[in-house]
C-alpha cells in the first residue's frame, strides 16, 4: 500500500504514541489531519511536521468523550473536501485500580473514547473508503485486551473489543479493498500510565518499547495488510500464554504483575 500524497486522520495525536505515530505516517509522505482535545497542543507538532517532512497538515480539535464529537469529525472533514483514506484510532486512556472505587462518570468518559467514538469513526470513515474501494485503519488495542487484568477490568475491556471489532471488520472489509490492522501495543514510556495511576513493576518495565518502535511495527503491519500486530516478541509470548494457562492461575499473574510497583 503506498500512503505518499494520502491523508490520514490521527485521533490521539499529542500523547506519546500519537505524536511517534504522526512523524512515522509524515515521513512516508502522508497528508495528515491531526486531531485531540487541546488545538493548542496540536499545532507545534502540526507546524514541526510541515517542515521536518513537507507535508500538509491541517489541526482539527475534538473531544472525543463527548457523544457527537466523532460524527462531528466526520462531518467537518467533508466540508474541508478531505477524503480520509488512512484512519489511525489511538485516542484512548485508561484507569488503574479496583474498579469499584473509581469515579463512575471518568469510567463512562473512558468508555466513549475507548468503544464508542472509535466505532463511530471506524463506522463513517470505514463507509467512505468501502464506497471508493480502497483505505486503510488502524485500530490501536493493548496487550492487556489478551488476559482478564484486575486492577485494569474496564480498560482492559475497552481493548478486548477494540481487538475482536478490528479483527472482524479486517475480514468483513477485504473484499472492499479496505485494511484494518489492530496494533496492541504493551507498556510504553509514555503518559499513559501517569494518567492511569499506575507504577509498573520491574519485570513489567523490562518489556517497556518507546513509542518510535511501537508506531513503526503498527503502521508496518497496516501497510502490509495484516490482521493483528503486538509490539514486541515478549508481549506476544504474553498474548499467547493468556491463550494456554489456566484461567484462575493466569488471574492470579495478572492480580500479582498489575500491582503498584513498592
Amino acid at each position: 500500500m503506498d500512503i505518499k500524497g494520502k491523508w490520514a486522520l490521527l485521533s490521539g495525536a499529542t500523547g506519546g504514541l500519537g505524536t511517534n505515530l504522526a512523524h512515522n505516517l509524515a515521513a512516508r509522505g502522508c497528508n495528515l489531519v491531526l486531531s485531540a482535545r487541546r488545538r493548542d497542543a496540536l499545532e507545534p507538532l502540526a507546524q514541526q511536521l510541515r517542515e521536518r517532512h513537507g507535508v500538509e497538515v491541517l489541526v482539527e480539535p475534538c473531544d472525543l468523550s463527548a457523544p457527537e464529537a466523532a460524527s462531528d469529525l466526520h462531518c467537518r472533514l467533508i466540508r474541508r473536501g478531505i477524503a480520509v483514506d488512512v484512519l489511525v484510532n489511538n485516542a484512548g486512556f485508561g484507569m488503574h485500580g479496583d474498579f469499584v472505587s473509581q469515579c463512575v462518570d471518568a469510567t463512562a468518559e473512558m468508555l466513549r473514547v475507548n468503544v464508542h467514538s472509535l466505532t463511530v469513526l471506524t463506522r463513517l470513515f470505514g463507509s467512505d473508503m468501502a464506497h471508493r474501494g480502497s483505505g486503510a485503519v488502524l485500530l490501536v488495542g493493548s496487550l492487556t485486551a489478551y488476559p482478564p487484568c484486575p486492577s485494569y477490568a474496564a480498560y482492559a475491556s475497552t481493548k478486548a473489543y477494540v481487538v475482536h471489532f478490528g479483527e472482524a471488520l479486517h475480514q468483513e472489509l477485504a473484499d472492499a479493498g479496505v485494511v484494518v490492522t489492530v496494533l496492541s501495543p504493551g507498556i510504553m514510556d509514555t503518559g499513559f500510565l501517569g494518567t492511569a495511576g499506575h507504577r509498573p513493576s520491574a519485570l513489567l518495565r523490562a518489556t517497556m518499547l518507546t513509542p518510535a518502535r511501537v508506531a513503526d511495527i503498527g503502521i508496518t503491519a497496516l501497510l502490509k495488510g495484516k490482521r493483528s500486530v503486538v509490539a514486541g516478541r515478549m508481549n506476544q509470548l504474553a498474548a499467547f500464554s493468556a491463550r494456554l494457562l489456566p484461567r484462575g492461575l493466569l488471574l492470579r499473574l495478572m492480580a500479582r504483575s498489575l500491582t503498584n510497583a513498592r
